[in-house]
């Protein structure tokens, strides 16, 4: 079976938002004009940072920090590469505006030395570049912990497992060399769903690490590392 076969989407949910309309007792005003639905949406904020080896990308947008895009089709075209999120249905979404990140595996050709232009398209409209890394990325295992540079203090760290089970940060630490990233037990009540998915989780390393090359290990939360992992883009 091909890692490709095993990319699980989890079933995240959006908020549903009711619209009310009251009724008016005065002459009746002439009718709104309709925007043109060729206008063109909003950019947001998005970041982009090399995982597994330069095998795929983590994808940062902003929004609900509960209801997590999943990666539908991308495409490499002239340099660049257009990506699709989807919003996926399951349930309410919390209310808050968070960056939160989506693994994205990357088709044939895209080389990480010479960078990267990465458009948005779907439940998001963004765009972004993603430096060249300065060397050639030591390759890692399939299903291997890794790590990217998402810039402003933001490492994206990939694991495997549940997609119904995202790891979550309880503490960052400096550590000689980098940090260490310490995932909080998972309940001992959980259920999550028995597939082997990438999950991404963003730790803020702002104020942590110094300047130059990164590396981060992994502990706690069943994601532990077998010893410290490179932080690509730094």
């Amino acid at each position: 079976m091909t890692r490709r076969s095993l990319f699980a989407l989890a079933g995240l949910g959006i908020l549903s938002v009711g619209v009310f309309v009251g009724c008016a007792t005065g002459p009746a005003s002439a009718p709104e004009e309709t925007p043109d639905a060729t206008a063109s949406t909003e950019q947001a904020e998005a970041r982009v940072a090399w995982l597994d080896a330069g095998r795929g990308v983590a994808v940062v947008t902003w929004g609900s920090s509960s209801c997590v895009p999943a990666a539908g089709e991308s495409a490499l075209d002239a340099g660049t590469l257009t990506v699709e999120l989807i919003d996926t249905t399951d349930g309410p979404c919390t209310r808050d505006m968070a960056p939160r990140a989506t693994y994205v595996p990357l088709p044939q050709g895209v080389d990480p030395s010479t960078g990267l232009d990465v458009a948005v398209t779907g439940a998001v409209t963004a765009s972004a570049s993603l430096e060249a890394l300065g060397s050639a990325p030591a390759p890692v295992a399939e299903f291997a912990p890794s790590a990217g540079w998402a810039g402003d203090g933001l490492a994206a760290i990939l694991t495997w497992g549940s997609s119904g089970c995202r790891p979550q940060v309880e503490a960052v630490t400096s550590a000689e060399g980098g940090a260490v990233v310490t995932f909080a037990d998972p309940p001992a009540d959980q259920v999550c769903t028995m597939d082997l998915a990438p999950r991404v989780t963003l730790a803020d390393l702002t104020g942590i690490v110094a300047e130059g090359p990164v590396e981060l290990t992994l502990v706690g939360g069943n994601v532990a590392s077998d010893g410290p992992i490179p932080l690509l883009g730094r």
